[in-house]
């Protein structure tokens, strides 16, 4: 219990200030309807809590589970099987991520099941491609640039309203149940690395997985050819707390049924891995379940307060701000909840333990933590210009990925990992509930095109903070460079120090 009293302390430090920012605009800005407000506080809880025990559940159940299979697969000899297996691990956690749910109803005139399918494809394969990736040793950066420009080169033959919706695809994918276990995994397969190599390869799996989606549904549009349209949200009214109450007890049960659908094949897996291999021992075993068990529970209130509190507030933020005479608000207020918001994502927590575990403390948490901050309300900013101008996406993903890419020759591989790990971590389930949301409502209220105006701000969610994070690491690299400079001159004068005076003495005798 102390560990999730301690985890609620952390969660509320995360979720208070977007909440109080929310509570300060419903009272100068905006006005918002009593019952909004109500789900929104309603929600606020929920988010604390899941967050908490997300975070504890996942510590003990999702990261322990992929650095053992990553573990167990790495070792010498072994190379088909694990790629198949690394294919279907891929397909299975992706299917079971709650985001992508919500992205494929987002996207009407495809069926959910080809969306969803295709994805779990385009995950599966690029999650293979991380392994051969480790057995050959070859440099993440390499891939990025092959990747990155196949895409760009697709994306000129998709039709433009799904080109946002494809680069949406990359971020929501890598969400709450997949970042953890796909992360530790990373971890585990660089276990049998030496040296600073282990650092670097137990980062950018992530990043490539991220990869995937956004090139299966380039050529989905491509070849499937869809009709773009877009379905109008209603957000339900609520007069009283009594109503409020009833939409939460309405929703609980059925993200409780999404989140087991979704769990199933998790557990699935991990009795399985357990009987073939016999790795963790029973009080492992219980302890992974109890840890399974927090995480069930984090997520079903997690997504339950930030699809039924969250999503209605940040709509009707969104739109009011649009009407009115101060419609170019829309940056600076999109820009401040953008750099709080990343605080409350499930998966950034989990991304900032690791880095601190893996390079023991040499990158703190708080410096991933302000770059993160930073990208996210730059790129919220950017969405929020686009949705007053309507200027294409394009520019801004070709020249962002194009800064990213050339960067990453200039700082220390570990950084590049790092940051492209962070573009899928940082779009999580608070970016498709509230950041997006808000995009749309301004969007509607304007009379923009949803397609290609709003949709697209998760694409540039997990764009900025490549930049960032590498650019933090260009400053490490400047101040460490600095340090050893100062070191050796320090040294010098010591030297000197010493030949003056054992000269000195020796003259005297």
């Amino acid at each position: 219990m102390a560990h999730i009293f301690a985890s609620i302390k952390e969660s509320l430090s995360s979720v208070l200030p977007i909440a109080l920012i929310v509570l300060i605009l419903s009272v100068s800005f905006v006005t918002l309807d009593a019952g909004v407000l109500v789900l929104f506080l309603f929600g606020t809880i929920l988010l604390i809590l899941g967050m908490s025990f997300f975070t504890v559940g996942s510590g003990i159940s999702m990261e322990p589970l992929g650095d053992g299979i990553g573990k167990t697969l790495n070792k010498k000899g072994r190379f088909i099987l694990p790629l198949i297996i690394f294919f279907v691990l891929g397909f299975i956690i992706t299917v079971s991520e709650p985001d992508l749910q919500v992205l494929a109803e987002q996207v009407p005139t495809v069926p959910n099941a080809l969306l969803i399918g295709c994805v779990g494809i385009g995950v599966g394969i690029f999650l293979s491609i991380t392994f051969v990736r480790n057995k050959k040793n070859i440099p993440l950066r390499t891939l990025l640039v092959v990747f990155y420009a196949l895409i760009i080169v697709l994306a000129f033959f998709a039709p433009d309203e799904f080109i946002p919706t494809a680069f949406d695809s990359g971020g929501v994918t890598t969400g709450p149940i997949t970042v953890p276990f796909i992360m530790a995994l990373g971890a585990g397969l660089a276990a049998s690395k030496k040296g600073k190599s282990t650092g670097e390869h137990s980062f950018g799996l992530v990043a490539l997985c991220s990869i995937g989606p956004i090139l299966s549904v380039l050529l989905l549009s491509i070849f499937y050819n869809p009709t773009p349209s877009t379905t109008v949200y209603e957000p339900t009214k609520v007069m009283t707390t009594t109503e409020a109450f009833a939409q939460f007890a309405k929703a609980l049960p059925l993200y409780a049924e999404e989140v087991a659908i979704a769990f199933v094949p998790i557990v699935l897996l991990f009795l399985v891995f357990q009987l073939i291999t016999r790795r963790y021992h029973v009080h492992n075993v219980f302890k992974m379940t109890f840890g399974f068990l927090y995480t069930y529970i984090g997520l079903v209130l997690f997504l339950t307060g930030a699809n039924v509190g969250f999503m209605p507030a940040g709509r009707l933020i969104g739109a009011e701000i649009a009407k009115s005479s101060f419609s170019v608000l829309l940056i600076p207020i999109g820009m401040l909840m953008g750099y709080f918001v990343v605080t409350a994502e499930p998966a950034v927590h989990s991304l900032k333990k690791q880095v601190n575990d893996i390079t023991n403390g040499a990158i703190s948490q708080k410096s991933v933590g302000v770059a993160l901050s930073v990208g996210v309300s730059v790129s919220v900013g950017i969405a929020m210009l686009r949705v007053l101008t309507g200027i294409s996406i394009m520019p801004f993903l070709i020249v962002g990925y194009v800064i990213s890419i050339v960067i990453s020759f200039f700082v220390p591989n570990i950084y590049t990992g790092i940051a492209f790990d962070s573009g899928g971590v940082a779009s999580g389930p608070m970016t498709s509930t509230f950041m997006l949301p808000f995009a749309m409502g301004a969007c509607e209220a304007i009379g923009g095109n949803v397609m290609t105006d709003a949709f697209g701000i998760v694409a540039l969610i997990a764009m900025t903070p490549l930049i960032t994070i590498q650019i933090l690491g260009l400053y490490e690299r400047r101040t460490h460079a600095r340090k050893i400079k100062r070191l050796h001159t320090e040294i010098g004068m010591i030297k000197d120090d010493i030949v003056f005076f054992g000269t000195e003495g020796y003259e005297n005798e």
